[in-house]
């Protein structure tokens, strides 16, 4: 069945909370609107065009301009635009690349996520961006302050370590996301045992490689210690596919490729995805891992975020040995500072089935 077309007042809902809420523009202030070209599948017209015309409405004086993939060499003209602007928005993936570049003081950038207008419409897009940001900051602190974490999923991951001492934002971006939906990154590097992989190996998003994903046509193991690729075992085939995979793109870059970076689980329950993972598994994951559905690795590659990502579905996340992720839901009920957040934030609640 067809989603249902969004509201106009959804619509206006969603991108007051990406502009105002996220953002901060203020009337009389210059936006850039940086939006993918249509064709390529990732981001409709729609979206940008219903948040610039929500931005005029607010009195800011607001550009859109159609750029082309990640892959492809920005027009100079552009890169001058986003080097003389103070505040861009991307619906573009060109933003995700720099997501970990260093902060320009006075510069104002958030990368969207928001795919079509239906999701700007929906809960994903509409949920305060305040409310996100106070439950990423209280995962945050009980990753944080955990003195073990351990992670598991129904394929047969099992994975376990104590948090590193900044648990809680030393990779952490330094463009505003819409809509927040991870915690910051944890470092692996004290983290050891085995992680199942199946389905997909994608991108991080971090930078344009072809092929961008590797299917799996069996389950196989990776085997960590202390953040590191020990290796691989399973169904020989798909190991050595997975290995070869490893070796272009570390090649390809100069990188690391046994390193084990970090991971993190979503958060939000809003988000959604109505098309077929294999019509472009690049697109899903760079969608779906704001999910509490999902937990993922960023690998092959000594720093944030790596290059191949590691997908888990249905995670289960124990900090201390209480539940912070369970069969892929996200639990703040059971700890201190994400209760909080329901009760400070009370639309929280209907979203983790707890109104």
């Amino acid at each position: 069945m067809a989603p249902a077309a969004p509201s106009d007042s959804g619509t206006k809902a969603g991108a007051h909370n990406l502009l105002v809420n996220c953002g901060g523009f203020k009337p009389g202030e210059q936006l850039l609107i940086l939006h993918e070209d249509p064709a390529l599948g990732w981001y409709d017209l729609a979206a940008p065009v219903a948040v610039a015309e929500a931005a005029s409405e607010l009195g800011i004086a607001v550009r859109l301009v159609q750029v082309g993939p990640p892959s492809e060499p920005l027009d100079p003209a552009v890169l001058a635009q986003i080097a003389e602007s103070d505040n861009i928005v991307y619906f573009a993936r060109i933003g995700d690349e720099d997501r970990f570049g260093e902060a320009v003081p006075g510069k104002i950038s958030v990368m969207s996520y928001i795919r079509t207008v239906a999701m700007l419409a929906s809960p994903y897009g509409r949920l305060e961006h305040q409310a996100m940001l106070s439950l990423k900051q209280a995962v945050n602190s009980v990753l944080a302050q955990a003195s073990r974490i351990d992670i598991e999923c129904p394929l047969g991951t099992r994975i376990g370590g104590a948090a590193p001492v900044d648990a809680a934002g030393a990779a952490d971006v330094s463009m505003r996301r819409f809509p927040m939906g991870v915690p910051a990154p944890v470092s692996a590097e004290r983290f050891s045992g085995r992680v199942a992989l199946s389905g997909y190996l994608t991108p991080t998003g971090n930078r344009s490689y072809a092929p961008a994903w590797l299917a799996l046509d069996k389950t196989i193991y990776a085997e960590i210690e202390n953040g590191r690729i020990t290796g691989f075992s399973g169904e020989e085939e798909t190991v050595s596919a997975v290995r070869n995979h490893y070796q272009n793109v570390s090649g390809l870059f100069g990188i690391d490729p046994d390193a084990v970076h970090s991971w993190h689980a979503g958060i939000h329950p809003g988000v959604t995805y109505d098309r077929a993972v294999a019509e472009d598994p690049d697109r899903w994951s760079n969608t779906m891992f704001t999910s509490p559905g999902f937990l993922h690795f960023h690998t092959c590659g000594a720093y944030a975020p790596g290059e191949i990502c590691w997908m888990l579905a249905n995670p289960a996340v124990r900090v201390d040995g209480v539940a912070l992720w369970s069969q892929g839901r996200l639990h703040p009920e059971l700890h201190a500072e994400t209760r909080s957040c329901l009760e400070a934030f009370p639309a929280l609640k209907p979203l983790f089935g707890r109104a």
